[in-house]
């Protein structure tokens, strides 16, 4: 299945592939990430996008949301002061209470170089929160290389 993310930045611009499993029972309600990969670590800027893949678990099914106005998706850019947020829509159908776990691939685009020189790294760190405000625990990517 794919889903667009909504909303506009200027350094990140990603889709989600996501991949799910709806469990009978319910567990931590507080959701759990886990860093699957990113791939490629060496990307040209405005070229080359970098996917980051994730797993996640959440007891109670709460991820994501049908109203695309809020944004639950954090991605940190170490280079940068704030992080930027997406929308993710329901993981599971809201109301239920029952435990999922996925894996999720973000598609970021137009990664560019902030300085003037040719080459610069930098790594993503990542969390999710769910409809009851809690947040996941962050995921530190790998460094990436962005050349000119």
């Amino acid at each position: 299945m794919r889903i667009v993310i909504t909303g506009i930045s200027l350094l990140l611009f990603p889709l989600l592939n996501s991949c799910k499993e709806i469990l009978n029972t319910t567990g931590n309600p507080v959701p759990r990430i886990a860093l699957v990969k990113i791939a490629p670590t060496q990307v040209k800027q405005f070229v080359d996008s970098l996917k980051i893949t994730f797993t996640y678990e959440d007891g109670d099914g709460d991820l994501g949301n049908d109203n695309a106005d809020i944004n639950s998706l954090e991605v940190q850019d170490e280079r940068l002061a704030k992080p930027d947020y997406y929308y993710v829509p329901p993981m599971a159908p809201v109301g239920e209470k029952i435990r999922i776990k996925g894996q999720m691939t973000m598609n970021l685009r137009n990664v560019f170089l902030l300085g003037t020189g040719n080459i610069e790294t930098t790594s993503f760190t990542v969390r999710i929160q769910d409809r009851a405000g809690n947040w996941s625990n962050p995921i530190k990517t790998p460094e990436v290389i962005i050349t000119r």
